[in-house]
């Protein structure tokens, strides 16, 4: 097979391709420039169902080609996928023409051809971050996703957008430097970036594993975003556009819990084990430190935004507890989270494009006029706090399953104050829902409300399918990463 049309390269840079059509276009033509963005994106995301059902039938290939040569150092253009891959791409092409149809109306002018093109670059990145294997692409790849989102940011954020978009460059910058020189140490005692070599050799920088663990570890951490290392995200959540926020929450905080899973359990596994309470205990405050806060939020696209810090910390949870249900809980969770919590950010979004205020107070008693919104809201809130039958469910007592008999944790209050922040959830996402969407309409403003048209519909409606999905059969998604999760794990358990 051709390389140019190896599934993994069509995946991650037929973007390019859209990208190249928009500057062709005039600015002035916005029509044509949504829908070669759009049709872009769904045309990626048939490819990434290709990779698929190639996988599924065991035709899906790795390639891997020279590429650069410094001295004794090798650098290969290396493409691969496992189930956990494929479910990471799959998630990305899914977000990003529902995240495009979302601004259909949001953003216009002379500005739109650079928005738009900002997005099919940030997909070029996104998705070469879930198939490289080679630590220096990767590590392009990864450096590459944040240029598209800190202008996204800086161009059409909110008021204080220059600051959210410069906290967010600093935070990722501090930690995309430890990579590089984490990265760098291995390359030059190993001779190669190549993952599967790395692994392989891994007995070379054995007496360092526990500097590179966090090393390497701190860059992911951040983007996941971990606590203490998320106060950058509320701001950017806040201040983003909405199709921003919800990529930012749907693909780009799964970077950091993919690379944990990808690099530092494989590479450094004698860390890995040593560290596992202490990255299962800083999840743990994350859970409860991220309801907390939410729970306090006047700003609904804020709660949201502290919500996250909640939910990601039971997928480092998942995580370190080591167990093959724990940690398939948290890939899948890791999915669920893209969905609902994208959901979410769409939902405010509609309503912010209404109602200009995204203050909990401003609402009330919506359900009256936007029967519509509310009941797509009622599912995407049930879902979000892990209702049984809904996508949250599986993924989080898988999580909570597994670590309550995680050897690597050592006893079971790791899991259990986890479970409190179930309940935490429920406490701030049903306060948010109520405050929202019941009681009295006693604000004069909102009786005049449009419910959503068939776009808005058209945009949720995939979302709310797979939440319900998801909760009903979610046993195709285990089938699909259970191989991949099993052979990181046995990796991580061998010296």
């Amino acid at each position: 097979m051709n390389a140019w049309f190896h599934p993994l390269v069509l995946i991650t840079f037929l973007p390019l391709f859209g990208l190249a059509l928009l500057l062709l276009l005039d600015g002035r033509n916005e029509r044509s420039l949504r829908w070669v963005a759009l049709l872009t994106s769904l045309v990626t995301f048939g490819l990434a169902v290709w990779a698929l059902l190639l996988d599924r039938q065991g035709a899906l290939t790795e390639l891997s080609l020279p590429w650069l040569r410094l001295g004794r150092l090798a650098v290969r253009f290396h493409l691969g996928a496992d189930g956990i891959s494929l479910l990471m791409v799959l998630l990305t092409t899914f977000l990003m023409p529902l995240a495009l149809l979302s601004t259909w109306t949001a953003v216009q002018g002379e500005r739109l051809k650079g928005f738009l093109a900002l997005f099919l670059l940030l997909e070029v990145g996104m998705n070469g971050v879930f198939l490289a294997l080679d630590l220096v692409l990767f590590y392009i790849f990864w450096e590459f996703t944040l240029v598209p989102m800190i202008f996204l940011i800086a161009i059409w954020g909110g008021e204080r957008r220059i600051y959210a978009a410069l906290k967010f460059f600093l935070y990722t910058m501090v930690g995309s430097v430890l990579l590089l020189v984490g990265i760098l140490f291995v390359g030059l005692q190993v001779g190669s970036f190549d993952l599967p070599a790395l692994i392989q050799n891994r007995a070379t920088f054995a007496g360092a594993q526990t500097a590179l663990f966090l090393a390497f570890g701190l860059a992911f951490a951040i983007k996941v975003p971990l606590w203490p290392l998320h106060s950058w995200l509320p701001d950017a959540h806040v201040e983003a556009p909405t199709a921003g926020s919800v990529i930012l929450a749907g693909v780009l905080l799964k970077m950091g819990a993919y690379g944990f899973l990808r690099f530092n359990l494989p590479l450094f596994p004698q860390a890995s084990q040593q560290l596992a309470p202490w990255m299962a205990g800083l999840a743990v405050v994350g859970i409860l430190y991220g309801a907390g806060v939410a729970f306090a939020q006047k700003d609904w696209k804020k709660l949201v935004a502290y919500s996250s810090v909640s939910h990601l910390g039971f997928v480092m949870l998942g995580i370190f507890a080591l167990t093959p249900q724990a940690v398939s809980g948290a890939v899948l969770q890791m999915v669920n989270h893209g969905l609902s919590t994208g959901a979410l950010f769409l939902l405010v979004g509609m309503l912010y494009e209404r109602r200009h205020t995204r203050e909990l107070a401003a609402f009330g008693g919506l359900w009256k006029v936007l029967p519509v919104l509310s009941a797509l809201a009622l599912i995407v809130t049930l879902s979000s706090l892990a209702v049984p039958g809904l996508n949250g469910f599986v993924g989080e007592f898988n999580i909570l399953a597994g670590a309550f008999n995680a050897s690597a944790l050592g006893n079971v209050w790791f899991a259990g104050l986890g479970t409190v922040g179930v309940i935490l959830a429920a406490a701030y996402l049903l306060k948010m829902f109520e405050k929202v969407f019941l009681g009295p309409l006693v604000h004069e403003e909102n009786r005049s409300l449009a419910d959503l048209n068939i776009r808005e519909v058209l945009t949720l409606l995939p979302i709310v399918v797979l939440v319900v999905a998801i909760g009903i059969y979610p046993q195709p998604i285990f089938d699909l990463i259970s191989p991949a999760v099993e052979r990181l794990l046995m990796l991580a358990a061998q010296p």
